[in-house]
């Protein structure tokens, strides 16, 4: 009587008591990128990249965001090359950013940075805080 009492308890939990599993759906969240960048002339494959990715996710396709560190921030004033490929990120929705950090290193004033040009305090921290929130991330 004993058994049979714990074996109907143990086929009851079995039976009820996993109602409420199921296997886990698919999570269909968008993939976010973000390549951190020490060459102002990478982005013109970056945005290349972010293009065919576009493509590749259709709608899981989520933000794709550009940080620039390093010595290469002296080459971006009155760039017109880079202004262009800054107006095709822009019409492609790829955030651009340049470090803080650098800049201020370089002694590169913060106003002769483009104006579709986001100034980030601190690129590495920037990149490090995306990653945490799940963007995929590239260092080129």
């Amino acid at each position: 009587m004993k058994n049979s009492i714990l074996f109907i308890t143990t086929l009851f939990i079995l039976l009820f008591g996993t109602s409420q599993l199921q296997a886990q759906d698919i999570n269909l969240k968008s993939n976010n990128y973000l390549v951190l960048s020490k060459n102002i002339k990478q982005l013109k494959p970056v945005l290349l990249t972010a293009n065919e990715l576009a493509k590749e996710d259709g709608e899981n396709y989520g933000a794709f965001y550009v940080i620039i560190c390093g010595k290469t921030v002296n080459d971006i004033a009155n760039n017109s090359d880079f202004n262009t490929l800054l107006e095709k990120a822009k019409s492609q929705n790829v955030k651009v950013f340049v470090c803080g950090i650098s800049l201020n290193k370089f002694n590169i004033d913060h106003n002769t940075m483009p104006k579709n040009l986001e100034i980030t305090p601190n690129g590495i921290l920037h990149g490090f805080q995306l990653t945490k929130q799940g963007f995929i991330a590239l260092t080129i």
